[in-house]
């Protein structure tokens, strides 16, 4: 008799466990990329999908760029965060969707983001803590400060990190586009310059707003 109790307890054990809690494998938030690079003064899209157990019902889903909070306090949503509200719309649902899109992005803008969402059962919580890790870069053109007549030139549009969706550069002298100049290169070759070649060069990507700040290039 003794026997069959001792094979009993654990038994009894997992089905109270099934009664008052949960897997964490049933709670999840996944994040596609994790990691993007994007232009200042883009729209960033940050896709997402999240998982919860059957029976659960949402009652609030939210992004945040906090992972720690205080036991008794919420995690700060970013739509009432006025540096946000007007740029950051939600494109999921109360369901698995999380993704988030959010529109003419800064510097100031690198951070981690998470998604959050909260159920109508007590502890029914979930915070995706890998998050999006978000950088935003501007561009700046490298350049040699004097050439001589002749010389084959290289000019570099140059960024913090590599941009996540494929760029096409534009090339501008003295504010014109060099129409020639297109392509996913991010490097500018002068060949045989003239003392005509010499201007104010910035770059840019197609599509975007984002203009590099000028570069003077000096053909002696």
């Amino acid at each position: 008799m003794l026997m069959s109790v001792r094979r009993m307890a654990p038994l009894s054990m997992i089905f109270l466990l099934m009664i008052h809690g949960v897997s964490s494998g049933d709670w999840g938030v996944s994040y596609s990329p994790s990691h993007i690079c994007a232009l200042k003064d883009s729209t960033v899209i940050m896709s997402c999908t999240y998982t919860y157990p059957t029976g659960y019902e949402i009652e609030k889903v939210f992004w945040t760029k906090t992972k720690d909070k205080k036991e008794h306090e919420e995690f700060p949503d970013l739509s009432n965060d006025t540096e946000y509200s007007q740029r950051l719309q939600y494109l999921g649902d109360n369901q698995q969707n999380c993704t988030v899109k959010l529109s003419h992005v800064t510097l100031k803008d690198s951070h981690m983001y998470y998604f959050r969402f909260i159920t109508n059962k007590p502890y029914g919580k979930w915070i995706g803590k890998l998050g999006v890790t978000l950088t935003v870069t501007d561009l700046q053109v490298e350049s040699p400060e004097r050439v001589t007549e002749g010389d084959s030139v290289n000019l570099r549009c140059k960024s913090s990190c590599a941009l996540t969706d494929r760029a096409t550069f534009i090339w501008y002298r003295n504010s014109q586009p060099l129409t020639e100049r297109r392509d996913r290169n991010n490097e500018l070759l002068l060949q045989s310059v003239r003392r005509e070649d010499s201007g104010r060069y910035s770059c840019a990507v197609d599509g975007h707003t984002h203009i590099s700040p000028a570069v003077y290039l000096n053909v002696m």
